[in-house]
C-alpha cells in the first residue's frame, strides 16, 4: 500500500510540475533589463514542411539614448533575420533590413504588415502551446532572451 501511495504522489507531483510549467510559459510574454522592455512576444504555429515563421513583439526603450535591435537568433531556426514590410505603390513588399530603431523613450511594433523577425529553415513545426527560444541583440542594451509563445495558426493577437 505504501508503494502504490508514494507513486500517485510522485505522478501527481509531477502532474503538478508539468501544469506549472506550461503555466509559466504564457507569462514570459514581458522581458525587460534597465532600458529594454519586451512585451506580447509571439510567433505562430506552422504547418508541416513550413520552413519560416515571424515573429512580432513590442520592444520598448525606457533610456534617454536611442538603440537598434541589430539581430536576431534562435535554435528553432537555421537563420532568424529582421524583415520589414512596406508598401512598394500597390504592392506589399518583403524586405530584410539590418537593423530595427528603438527611438529613446519611445517604442516600436514588430507586427505582421511591419517590421517583423523572419525565422528562416525551421528545425521542426512551431506548435501551438509551445515557446521558441530567441536571443535578441541590441546595439547598446546588449543580448536579451525572449521565450515568445507560439500561439495557434490564423490566430490574431492584440498589441497593448
Amino acid at each position: 500500500m505504501k508503494q502504490f501511495l508514494y507513486k500517485v504522489i510522485a505522478i501527481g507531483t509531477l502532474g503538478f510540475a508539468l501544469s506549472s510549467t506550461s503555466m509559466a510559459q504564457g507569462v514570459t510574454k514581458t522581458v525587460k533589463t534597465d532600458a529594454i522592455k519586451i512585451e506580447s512576444a509571439y510567433t505562430r504555429a506552422t504547418a508541416p514542411g513550413q520552413q519560416v515563421a515571424g515573429g512580432f513583439m513590442k520592444i520598448e526603450n525606457k533610456s534617454n539614448a536611442a538603440d537598434q535591435l541589430l539581430s536576431a537568433s534562435s535554435p528553432a531556426a537555421g537563420e532568424v533575420q529582421l524583415h520589414e514590410m512596406a508598401m512598394d505603390g500597390n504592392v506589399m513588399r518583403m524586405r530584410q533590413v539590418k537593423d530595427i530603431a528603438v527611438p529613446a523613450g519611445g517604442a516600436v511594433e514588430l507586427k505582421p504588415g511591419g517590421y517583423h523577425l523572419m525565422f528562416l529553415n525551421l528545425k521542426g513545426p512551431f506548435t501551438a502551446g509551445q515557446t521558441v527560444p530567441v536571443k535578441l541583440k541590441f546595439a547598446k542594451a546588449g543580448e536579451l532572451e525572449v521565450k515568445m509563445p507560439v500561439n495557434a495558426m490564423g490566430a490574431q493577437h492584440n498589441m497593448h
